[in-house]
C-alpha cells in the first residue's frame, strides 16, 4: 500500500509548503484539551494519559535493542506468529481475517487502515490504434455505477469495512462534517449497472468504437481491451477486487486483460511509465494515510488525487487534465484560499460533487484493518493508519513488562523503491521502518520538532523548546492545546530579509525585499525556538552533531532541484515546487543559538498546532527519513555528474540509477563522490551554506560518514531512537539497534495508551406518525462508563426518508454525561412519506479523532 505524500491525506502540497514556511488545511470548533491529555506541563515534555501506567527507566533510545524486519506473506502471519517465528505483523491485514486473529488467540491492532480504489489512466494513447475509453471523463464517472461497493465490503472483506465513494473518509471528521452532500452523492452514485452501460453506450461510438454482434467493443477491428495491473501480494483483498471489477467491466462489452502483479513488479508501470504509452489502463490502488493528523482535515485530498499540480508530481496524475473549476478549487484547498469555514464548507462540498465527474480514482472501500502480535507484545498505533504509519510507534515498541530484547516483525514487503527522502521510496512498509530511524513525525509539517498523538492527530512538542503562532484575523484556525503561543494580527507583514525563493545560479537565497519591494504580507507566521543544547544533544547515527547547516541545507533542497539553471534540476519535482511557492511566502533564521525559525505562508491547517514549522530536516517533499547536509551533498554530486538521479522518472529518461542510500549500483557510486568531497572539504552552496558550515564541521562529517559506510554497508543515518544497522535488499530484510545515544528516555512517550473510543446507542419508537414530534434517546459510554460531556463536540443527527434522501440535519441535545436527545420537531416529521425511516447519530468526541455513528429504522405513519 503507497503511503500518500499528504494523504494521506493531507495534502502534501501543504506539508511541502510548511517544510517551507508553515502549512494546509478540519475544521472543528474551539475546544478545550482533551481530557485524557494532559497539557505539557513544559513544552519539551510529552502528554500525560490518565490511564497510562506510571513507566520509569534509564534507558535511552527504544525499548528494544534489536528489531529484525523482513518480508512476510500476509496468509502466512498468524502461522508464524503462533510458532514464534516473528513477535509482531505489523503490515494491516482486511477486517476479513480478524475472527482468525481472535480464534489464535492473539493480540491485534484495529485501525482504519487505508482505503482502496481503482486508478485509471487519463492520457489519450500515443498509439492511435489503441483506445482508452478512460480518456473520457464520463466513462471514468460510469464506473461508478458499474462498481456494488456493499457487495465488494461483504463479500471481500466480510462486512467489516466501509464501501468507499468520496475522495475523504467514510465516518471520519470531514465526511461527517459534509454529511448532507456526502450522503447525497452516495445516493446518486449507488449500484446501477443499466446506468453505467447506458453512459458507455453512449460516448464509446464518439470515441471512435463500435459494438460487435458479440456485445464487446470493437476499436479499429479489434476487441477494445484494457489491461488491468491487479495486486496479487498485500492483504489478499486487491486481487478479488480486480477480478470484481474486471467481471463488470466485462458485463458492458470491454474486454480485460488482467495482469496479476506484485507491488514491486506493478509500482514501475503504473506510476513509472508515460500515461500516454498505454501500459495500463487500470491499477489496484492502495493508499494509508501518513496519520490520523492528516484526516483531521482532507480538503488538501482533491488536489492529492486527482490534479496535475498533485505533489505526486508523477503519472497518471500530470496527464489528467480536469474541468477548470475542478482545478482551481482542488488548488485552492491545498493552498487554504479561503476566508472562512463556511466557505471552505461550500468549496469542500462542490470539490466532492466535481471529484465524481473527474473520477481519475475510482474509490471502492474504506478498511478496518487488523495487524497481528504476540501476548507479549506492546505496541501503540494509530487510529487512522495502524502500526505502520505511527510515528509514535517505534518509540513505545517493546515486549511487556521488558527492557531490552530482539523482536521479529514481518512485514508485506521492503525496498519497493531505492531509499532517499527526495523522491524514493515512501512505501508504508518502508516508511515504517525509516519512522523508526528519525526524530518526532513526518506527517506534519514541523517533523522532529513535533510528535503526533496516535489518538487526535494534533502535535506536541517533540525537539522545540518553544512556538508561536500568529495568523490573520478572521481566519478558521482552533487552537486545541496550551503547549504554544497564539495570536492574531489584522495583517502579517514578511520582513524584508525573509527568505522566499532561490537563485540556483548564484547559490543564495532571494529575499522578501528583492522579490516583493511593495511588500509581502501572510496569512500565518509560525516561531520556533530550539533548546540552547540542541547541537551538544542531538546527535547524527554516525555521531556527527546536528548542526544549523543541517537545517539550511534542508531549506535549500526544498528549491534547487526545481530550478532549471540547476546542475540537479528535476522536472518531475519542478511542478510541485512551482504549485507550493504560490502559498509559501518566506522562513528567516533569527538567531543560531539558540536556533530560531520563523516561517510565513497563505496556506494553513484549522488546528493552530498543525501550523507549526519546526523545519526540522527531513524530506521537504514529504517523505519519509531525515537529511544529514552531508547525505545530500555527495549525492547531488552525482546527480550534477549525470549518474545519479533522485526520482524514477528523470533517472527512467536519463538512463542512469535512481539513488538509493541503502543498496545497489548508487553506494559505489556515492562512495566516491564521498571520497571527492572529503579530499576538497567540500561545502556545497557555498555562497549559503558557508555561513553554518565551517571547513572543521566538514571535514567531520564526510570522516564520520565514511566511518559508518565502512561498517554498515549503507548511507541512511538519522536521528531516532533506532539505526539502521545491517541492509539486505536481496532477501529482502534488515537489522534495527538501540541507538543509546539519542536524546530522551525510552520512556518519553509511554503515556499514550488506550484510546478512548466512544460507543453510541440509539432508541426511540418505533413508529412515527407524521406531522407529530417525536424524541429519541442517544447514550454515549467508553467501557460501559458515561462519556463526559465536556469530552464530546458534538452529537449530529441525519433524518433520512425511504429513499433514502436526507429529510433534516441537526444537533443532539445534551442532557447529562453520556445523554443526549434528538427531537425531531412536527415539521420534520411532517416531510416523511409514509414507510421506513431512518435516524442516524454522529459522536464527535474530543479525546479521539474517530466519531462514533450509530442509526435507527422506524416506521412513519400518516
Amino acid at each position: 500500500m503507497k503511503l500518500k505524500k499528504l494523504y494521506m491525506l493531507f495534502s502534501l502540497l501543504v506539508v511541502f509548503s510548511m517544510m517551507l514556511a508553515a502549512c494546509q488545511p478540519a475544521v472543528p470548533e474551539a475546544t478545550e484539551a482533551p481530557a485524557e491529555t494532559e497539557v505539557p506541563a513544559a513544552a519539551t515534555e510529552a502528554p500525560v494519559a490518565t490511564e497510562a501506567p506510571v513507566v520509569q527507566t534509564d534507558r535511552h533510545g527504544g525499548w528494544l535493542d534489536e528489531i529484525d524486519v523482513s518480508v512476510v506473506a500476509g496468509d502466512s502471519a498468524i502461522s508464524q506468529l503462533q510458532a514464534g517465528t516473528i513477535d509482531f505483523f505489523s503490515f494491516n491485514l482486511a477486517s476479513d481475517v480478524y475472527p482468525a486473529i481472535k480464534e489464535a488467540g492473539l493480540s491485534s491492532t484495529q485501525s482504519l487502515g487505508g482505503y482502496y480504489g481503482i486508478s485509471l489512466n487519463p492520457a489519450v494513447f500515443a498509439d492511435t490504434t489503441v483506445l482508452n475509453p478512460f480518456s473520457n471523463r464520463k466513462i471514468r464517472e460510469a464506473l461508478n455505477w458499474l462498481i456494488d461497493r456493499n457487495y465488494v465490503n461483504q463479500e471481500i472483506f466480510a462486512g467489516g469495512s466501509m464501501p468507499k465513494l468520496l475522495p475523504v473518509t467514510t465516518q471520519l471528521v470531514e465526511y461527517t462534517n459534509l454529511i448532507e452532500t456526502a450522503r447525497a452523492l452516495e445516493s446518486k452514485y449507488a449500484y446501477n449497472v443499466e446506468k453505467a452501460k447506458e453512459v458507455i453506450d453512449a460516448e464509446m461510438p464518439g470515441m471512435g468504437a463500435t459494438l460487435g454482434d458479440d456485445g464487446k467493443w470493437q476499436f479499429g477491428g479489434a476487441p477494445v481491451t484494457l489491461i488491468f495491473l491487479i495486486r496479487s501480494d498485500g492483504d489478499g483483498t486487491r486481487q478479488p477486487i480486480g477480478d470484481y471489477v474486471s467481471n463488470q467491466l466485462e458485463s458492458v462489452g470491454l474486454t480485460v486483460d488482467r495482469q496479476y502483479k506484485t507491488s514491486s513488479e506493478a509500482f514501475p508501470i503504473w506510476l513509472g511509465t508515460t500515461a500516454s504509452e498505454g501500459q495500463w489502463h487500470l491499477y489496484t490502488a492502495g493508499y494509508s494515510p501518513s496519520g490520523l493528523g492528516s484526516l483531521r482535515d482532507e480538503s488538501g485530498n482533491i488536489q492529492q488525487s486527482y490534479l496535475n499540480t498533485s505533489i505526486q508530481a508523477s503519472e497518471p496524475f500530470i496527464s489528467n487534465v480536469s474541468d477548470p473549476e475542478f482545478q482551481q478549487l482542488g488548488d485552492d484547498l491545498a493552498q487554504g484560499n479561503y476566508a472562512s469555514k463556511e466557505e471552505r464548507d461550500e468549496m469542500m462540498a462542490r470539490a466532492l460533487e466535481l471529484s465524481m465527474e473527474d473520477s481519475l480514482f475510482v474509490w471502492v472501500i474504506d478498511q478496518r484493518v487488523y495487524a497481528p502480535y504476540n501476548n507479549n507484545v506492546q505496541a501503540t498505533f494509530d487510529l487512522a493508519t495502524g502500526p505502520e504509519s505511527t510515528n509514535v510507534g517505534p518509540y513505545n515498541l517493546r515486549f511487556v513488562d521488558q527492557e531490552g530484547g530482539t523482536m521479529k516483525i514481518g512485514t508485506n514487503d521492503l525496498f519497493t523503491q531505492p531509499w532517499n527522502t527526495i523522491g524514493g521510496s515512501n512505501w508504508v512498509w518502508d516508511a515504517h521502518v525509516m519512522r523508526a530511524t528519525t526524530m518526532g513525525t513526518s506527517n506534519i509539517g514541523g517533523g522532529g520538532g513535533l510528535m503526533a498523538d496516535p489518538y487526535t492527530g494534533l502535535a506536541y512538542p517533540q525537539r522545540i523548546e518553544s512556538a508561536e503562532l500568529t495568523y490573520k484575523e478572521g481566519l478558521p484556525i482552533t487552537q486545541n492545546l496550551d503547549w504554544l503561543t497564539v495570536k492574531t494580527e489584522p495583517q502579517i507583514d514578511v520582513p524584508g530579509d525573509a527568505w522566499v525563493d532561490w537563485d540556483a545560479t548564484e547559490q543564495r537565497f532571494i529575499t522578501a525585499a528583492e522579490k516583493f519591494p511593495d511588500g509581502l504580507t501572510a496569512n500565518t507566521k509560525s516561531v520556533v525556538v530550539y533548546p540552547a543544547d540542541l547541537y551538544d544533544t542531538v546527535k547524527w547515527h554516525d555521531g556527527s552533531p546536528i548542526s544549523a547547516g543541517d537545517f539550511v541545507m534542508n531549506m535549500i533542497q526544498g528549491f534547487d532541484p526545481g530550478k532549471p539553471e540547476s546542475p540537479i534540476y528535476d522536472e518531475s519535482l519542478a511542478l510541485s515546487i512551482d504549485a507550493s511557492l504560490v502559498a509559501f511566502k518566506g522562513y528567516r533564521i533569527t538567531s543560531t543559538d539558540p536556533l530560531t525559525i520563523e516561517s510565513y505562508t497563505d496556506a494553513y491547517l484549522s488546528d493552530a498546532e498543525l501550523n507549526i514549522a519546526p523545519l526540522w530536516p527531513q524530506s521537504p517533499f514529504g517523505l519519509t527519513g531525515e537529511n544529514s547536509w552531508q547525505v545530500l551533498a555527495i549525492s547531488n554530486l552525482a546527480e550534477a555528474a549525470g549518474e545519479l538521479a533522485y526520482t524514477q522518472d528523470k533517472a527512467d529518461n536519463a538512463e542512469i540509477e535512481n539513488t538509493s542510500w541503502i543498496g545497489g549500483p548508487s553506494l559505489e557510486i556515492l562512495t566516491k563522490y564521498l571520497d571527492q568531497a572529503a579530499g576538497e572539504s567540500y561545502i556545497p552552496y557555498a555562497p549559503t551554506l558557508g555561513e553554518y558550515v565551517t571547513k572543521e564541521e566538514a571535514d567531520l562529517r564526510y570522516a564520520n560518514f565514511k566511518a559508518w559506510y565502512e561498517e554498515h554497508g549503507h548511507f541512511w543515518v538519522g536521528t531516532g531512537p533506532y539505526y539502521l544497522d545491517q541492509v539486505f535488499t536481496t532477501e529482502k530484510s534488515l537489522v534495527l539497534k538501540n541507538n543509546a545515544d539519542f536524546v530522551d528516555l525510552a520512556d518519553r512517550w509511554a503515556a499514550f495508551s488506550e484510546p478512548k473510543v466512544a460507543t453510541t446507542v440509539l432508541d426511540g419508537p418505533g413508529q412515527v406518525t407524521a406531522g407529530e414530534e417525536a424524541v429519541f434517546d442517544v447514550t454515549v459510554s467508553f467501557k460501559d462508563e458515561a462519556y463526559a460531556q465536556a469530552d464530546v463536540r458534538r452529537v449530529k443527527y441525519i433524518l433520512y426518508d425511504a429513499t433514502g434522501a436526507v429529510v433534516t440535519v441537526g444537533d443532539a441535545t445534551a442532557v447529562g454525561d453520556g445523554q443526549y436527545q434528538v427531537t425531531l420537531s412536527a415539521d420534520d416529521t411532517a416531510k416523511l412519506p409514509t414507510g421506513s425511516a431512518r435516524l442516524e447519530v454522529a459522536v464527535v468526541p474530543i479525546p479521539v479523532a474517530i466519531p462514533s455513528f450509530t442509526s435507527f429504522d422506524f416506521v412513519a405513519v400518516p
